[in-house]
């Protein structure tokens, strides 16, 4: 992990005073706070990205977007709760989860889905109403990481069928993973002059955006996504509307990151050394911080590469 002390230092010593804007740094839109701003904001460009995005992904049209709360709420005292990304609504009663993953988590991101999938389900499942009624909910994750090595497919579709014959159980359920380092082929490709946009497919043009738009690299390839794909332009502007003092609030964020996690530790250890009777305390504690370290190792990454930037 990066020592957080020495980047603060870093800082401190290029002399950044509180009103000075910091060097013009692309912000990275896989960041989680990022990517919900440019996507769930009550602005006219973000709801007309996430309904691009959303039909890129469903491959249907949607006409209409609303974003809900993004807690999902246990069936029992105790049960796990999740707070998903962009959590939505959209035309008929359909749902949809949008989640960002930049690094890699010690859980199983495959359950995970799963598991978020379920419990949307089961938020429309309510006292007296058929199970007929229930929409199709769309669990759709974009990784910055490869989850399944034995394919270069992009994406994954998942739904349930049956083994052997392969027939559709039901078209309620359906997961999503797209794993965006599959596509650096198609960026070198585009970037040599081996093909052209329209070579690529909506959902991995939306993919490539994401990954590639704090690079330098990918400049022109992101301008040219912007000046003909509406839904993209559209989350451009939205993120061109967010704060520039990125680093700082990265140091910021990441000081009351490691705050909480440091009081989780010391509460874990504390708990550690009672009773028998705390052991499921201790055991929910472990399993909030696991995903406190996975939230700490999406923003290492990104400190990392701004503090490589600043210093070139």
């Amino acid at each position: 992990m990066i020592n957080l002390l020495s980047f603060l230092k870093f800082l401190l010593e290029r002399r950044f005073s509180p009103g000075e804007s910091l060097p013009d740094i692309p912000l990275n839109v896989m960041d989680d706070k990022v990517f919900k701003k440019m996507l769930a904001s009550d602005t006219e460009d973000s709801r007309i990205a996430l309904r691009y995005l959303l039909s890129a992904c469903t491959r249907r049209e949607v006409t209409a977007v609303k974003v809900i709360n993004s807690e999902l709420f246990p069936v029992y005292h105790g049960g796990k709760s999740p707070r998903l990304d962009i959590r939505v609504n959209f035309n008929d009663g359909e749902a949809a989860d949008i989640e960002m993953q930049i690094e890699k988590t010690n859980d199983d991101l495959k359950n995970r889905a799963t598991y978020y999938s379920a419990m949307m389900q089961s938020a429309q499942a309510g006292r007296g109403r058929l199970y007929k009624n229930i929409k199709r909910a769309y669990q759709i994750f974009f990784l910055n990481h490869i989850l399944f090595e034995e394919s270069e497919k992009l994406p994954r579709r998942y739904s349930y069928r049956e083994e052997k014959e392969h027939d559709l159980l039901t078209n309620t359920s359906q997961i999503i993973f797209y794993e965006m380092p599959k596509l650096d082929k198609l960026v070198n490709e585009y970037n040599s002059g081996k093909i052209e946009l329209k070579n690529l497919s909506e959902d991995e043009k939306w993919c490539i955006f994401f990954r590639n738009h704090h690079e330098k690299s990918a400049e022109q390839l992101i301008k040219e996504l912007c000046s003909k794909e509406e839904g993209i332009m559209r989350a451009a502007k939205q993120v061109e509307k967010l704060p520039r003092s990125y680093i700082r609030y990265m140091t910021v964020e990441m000081d009351r990151m490691k705050d909480n996690v440091d009081r989780m530790l010391a509460y874990s250890r504390g708990c550690e050394e009672t009773d028998e009777k705390w052991q499921g305390v201790i055991a929910d504690k472990d399993a909030e911080l696991a995903d406190k370290d996975a939230e700490l190792a999406d923003k290492d990454a990104e400190i990392a590469r701004l503090k490589a930037l600043l210093e070139k």
